[in-house]
C-alpha cells in the first residue's frame, strides 16, 4: 500500500510516497480503508520535531471505511463508514495519509451517511479542537460574547459556528475579503486583525468580550487583554510565544487563562472522549446545525503541494487529500 512519509525533520519537501506494508489491527483496534484525509498545521509541527524513528507517515486525521478489526471490538464491522483523529506516527504506527490505518477504537466515530467521506475528514481534528476550547475549557454560557481570532480558518470556521449554536454573540476577525464568508458561518462582528486599534474598535461596537479564543497569543495579548471583561476566559491553542509577563498582565484582570495543545491530541498524550466529541459533532454535521468549508481537494501525489498552501492567506476552512 501507498503511505506519505519522511524520512526526516523539515518543510513539506522530506514528504515522499512510500510502498509499505498493509498493517493488521490489535486488540481493540480497526483498520481503516482511507477514503479522505485532511492537512493540519499540527503536522507540520510534529514533523519538524520529529528527530528519530523515521520513516514516519504524516497525518492526524480521516474518514473512510471500516476493512478489519481486531480482537474485542464489538462496535464496528467491515464496510462501516467511519471518522477519526488523534493520529500520527509519533502516538501510534503511522498517520493518517496511508491507504489502510490502524486506528484504536476510543478515536474513531461512526460516519453518518448524510456526511461525506471529505468532511468528516475535514472536520474531524478542528471540530474536536473547537469542541474542547468551549466546553471542555471555557464553558460558554448563552448570551456571552466570545471573541474568535482568525475566523476563516480550520478551527476559527468550526469555533465560530459551535459558539453560535451554543447562544454566544459571536465577534472574529479576518482579513476584510473574508468578512462575508465568516458571517455566513454566524460572526455577528467582522474586525480585520491587523488594524492597530482593534481592541479600540471592538470595544467600540461591541463593548467587552467573555470569552476569547486565539492561535497567535504573542500577536494578539494586548488586544485580548484590553477588550476582555474583568474574570473572562482565554483559551489559548498553541501559546508557546506567551512570557512571563504576559501571564502577569492577565492576572491584572483576574482572567482565567486556559492553555490547549493540539499537539497532545496527535502525539504520545491520552486524552479522554475523542470518539464521544467526534459522535457529537457528527451529528451536528448530519442535522445541517454545523457545515465544514473545503477549500480544495489534492490527492497523495500532491500532498507536498497542500501542505504548502496551508501557508496562502485565501484558504477558508480546510485542505483535503484524497489517496
Amino acid at each position: 500500500m501507498r503511505a506519505i512519509r519522511y524520512h526526516k525533520s523539515g518543510t513539506p519537501s522530506v514528504l515522499q510516497i512510500d510502498e509499505i506494508k498493509q498493517p493488521e489491527p490489535g486488540p481493540n483496534e480497526v483498520l481503516v480503508k482511507t477514503r479522505a484525509a485532511s492537512v493540519n498545521p499540527v503536522d507540520g509541527v510534529v514533523r519538524n520535531l520529529s528527530q528519530t524513528n523515521h520513516p514516519k507517515t504524516t497525518g492526524s486525521d480521516l474518514a473512510g471505511r471500516v476493512k478489519a478489526v481486531g480482537d474485542g471490538v464489538t462496535t464496528y464491522e467491515n464496510g462501516d463508514r467511519v471518522f477519526a483523529t488523534g493520529l500520527h506516527a509519533e502516538r501510534f504506527s503511522g498517520g493518517s495519509f496511508a491507504d489502510y490505518v490502524i486506528v484504536p477504537t476510543d478515536l474513531l466515530s461512526p460516519l453518518p451517511k448524510e456526511v461525506s467521506f471529505k468532511e468528516g475528514a475535514a472536520i474531524a481534528l478542528v471540530g474536536v479542537t473547537a469542541w474542547r476550547a468551549f466546553i471542555n475549557h471555557a464553558d460558554i454560557e448563552p448570551g456571552e460574547t466570545v471573541l474568535i481570532h482568525g475566523g476563516n480558518g480550520g478551527v476559527g470556521h468550526i469555533a465560530i459556528q459551535i459558539a453560535s449554536l451554543m447562544g454566544a454573540s459571536v465577534v472574529a476577525t479576518a482579513r476584510p475579503k473574508h468578512y462575508s464568508t465568516i458571517r455566513e458561518f454566524g460572526a455577528d462582528f467582522a474586525f480585520d486583525y491587523t488594524r492597530d486599534d482593534l481592541g479600540k474598535a471592538i470595544k467600540s461596537e461591541c463593548g467587552g468580550v467573555d470569552v476569547i479564543l486565539d492561535h497567535f497569543p504573542k500577536r494578539d495579548i494586548n488586544t485580548n487583554i484590553d477588550v476582555l471583561n474583568l474574570e473572562g476566559d482565554i483559551v489559548v491553542i498553541a501559546g508557546k510565544e506567551m512570557t512571563i509577563s504576559d501571564i502577569t498582565s492577565i492576572r491584572q484582570k483576574e482572567i482565567d487563562l486556559h492553555m490547549m495543545s493540539v499537539t497532545n491530541l496527535v502525539t504520545h498524550r491520552d486524552l479522554p472522549n475523542i470518539g464521544k466529541i467526534l459522535t457529537y459533532i457528527s451529528r451536528l454535521l448530519a442535522n445541517g446545525q454545523l457545515s465544514v468549508e473545503i477549500d480544495r481537494v489534492y490527492d497523495f501525489d500532491t500532498a507536498e503541494k497542500a501542505y504548502r498552501a496551508l501557508q496562502e492567506d485565501s484558504i477558508v476552512g480546510k485542505i483535503v487529500v484524497e489517496p
